[in-house]
């Protein structure tokens, strides 16, 4: 594992209209082996976007979830699934997304 990364969580601070406020907080930036599944332009929208696919393997951790995402080279990656290992359950897999 060589690819530093950064886990964030989204903000919890709701202005008086109730809605959902604020920055992103880091929760820990931690090595990994970042593999770039596959990648492809679809319409949103009516619109072209970008994705691009990713399985992030990282040691196991509690407190990671699929409400926070990624920051790796300077690309944001949303965590869709946390999967554990079923070989070694000293590491986890983090299924991400990233759209541009």
């Amino acid at each position: 594992m060589n690819d530093k990364i950064t886990i964030q969580r989204p903000p919890t601070t709701k202005n008086a209209a109730g809605q959902i406020v604020g920055e992103w907080s880091d929760v820990a930036a931690v090595w990994a082996d970042v593999r770039h599944q596959s990648g492809a332009e679809v319409l949103r929208n009516g619109l072209p976007v970008s994705t691009v696919r990713a399985s992030i393997m990282i040691r196991a951790r509690a407190d990671v979830d699929n409400s926070m995402r990624v920051a790796y080279k300077g690309a944001l990656y949303n965590i869709k699934s946390v999967l554990p290992n079923d070989r070694d359950r000293r590491f986890m897999f983090l299924v991400c997304e990233s759209a541009k």
